[in-house]
């Protein structure tokens, strides 16, 4: 498999060795057990004929040519922690530039992938528009704004397209080459994951803190602090409005714009965050855990940790130890 890594000034430097880390042991590994050529040829190649990751690293690129013909071209993210400073990068000639080849390639059959910021430049370019993907949780509020075509899920880590894959924040990088590496060699990627102490996860859900989405929007960031409040009792969409000052219709289309969600589903996100706390620090069995959240008993609280987070009470406490 023929894989180009698009190497972009300013990049997240764990973004990009992560990934050439993982295909070099998952060729190392592959060569000692079969004693035949590497899965993946890995090239790193750039728009300019110099680049530097974010913390001033001089990286060696081979320049995009015609006759660069990959199987995949893997986006990993540009080092911008704050929304402005994305939006800027996002208008930066290569930046330009590089949406402009990502087309290309797309148009001769090749696939993108892209994790965490690098997913912007697939959005950008129109290569996700009707197509459902992934993102950098904390950053979803932006990137649902910016792309609204883009039918995002920011609860996955990994979301396959006929386009590609989109990968989650930060790390999923690792997530987005080990899923690279099984679709060439299940065995393979099952022994590097070993090596790196890393899975596959299916997941964001468990990391995303809601408090952070809500400071996208003054309306969401106030619902919140009252929701906070009020987790003990039942949800009323009306109560809610009510106490904000604002319609039940706005408050469900601003939370719906931002977060993706009702302002019920939102609701439920803070329950199953401070259920997570408790379970860490209280010492409260499930049942008194369900009782501080508005729960009638455990059984509904195990069952929506569950359907949230992937994991249950047992794992979560496993945590701790």
């Amino acid at each position: 498999m023929r894989i180009a890594v698009l190497a972009l000034e300013g990049l997240f430097d764990t973004g990009l060795t992560v990934a050439l880390d993982a295909f070099g042991i998952a060729n190392n590994l592959s060569a000692r057990q079969t004693g035949g050529t590497p899965h993946f040829n890995v090239s790193v190649v750039g728009m300019r004929r110099k680049v530097r990751s974010s913390h001033g690293l001089a990286i060696p690129v081979q320049a995009v040519t015609p006759d660069l013909k990959p199987d995949w071209v893997i986006v990993p993210a540009l080092s911008t922690g704050a929304p402005e400073q994305l939006i800027q990068s996002l208008e930066r000639p290569d930046v330009r530039q590089a949406k402009a080849q990502l087309l290309k390639w797309r148009a001769d059959g090749v696939h993108i992938g892209a994790a965490c910021i690098g997913t912007f430049m697939l959005a950008d370019a129109g290569l996700l528009d009707n197509r459902e993907a992934t993102t950098t949780w904390w950053l979803a509020p932006l990137f649902r704004q910016r792309y609204p075509k883009v039918l995002l899920d920011e609860s996955r880590m990994l979301v396959p397209s006929d386009v590609g894959v989109t990968a989650g924040a930060a790390m999923g990088h690792l997530d987005l080459v080990l899923w690279l590496i099984r679709k060439a060699s299940p065995e393979l990627a099952a022994v590097v994951s070993r090596y790196l102490l890393a899975d596959i996860r299916s997941s964001q859900a468990s990391y995303i803190i809601p408090n952070h989405l809500a400071q996208a929007d003054p309306l969401i960031l106030r619902f919140e602090r009252w929701a906070r409040g009020h987790l003990k009792e039942g949800f009323s969409l009306q109560e809610a409005a009510g106490a904000l000052a604002t319609s039940a219709r706005t408050l469900q289309r601003r939370c719906e714009a931002v977060l993706g969600k009702s302002p019920l589903s939102y609701f439920q996100d803070l329950r199953v965050e401070h259920a997570q706390s408790l379970l860490h620090g209280s010492g409260l069995d499930v049942d008194a855990i369900a009782a501080e959240v508005g729960y009638l008993d455990g059984a509904t609280l195990r069952t929506l940790l569950r359907q949230r987070l992937g994991r249950g009470v047992r794992d979560l406490r496993a945590d701790l130890r």
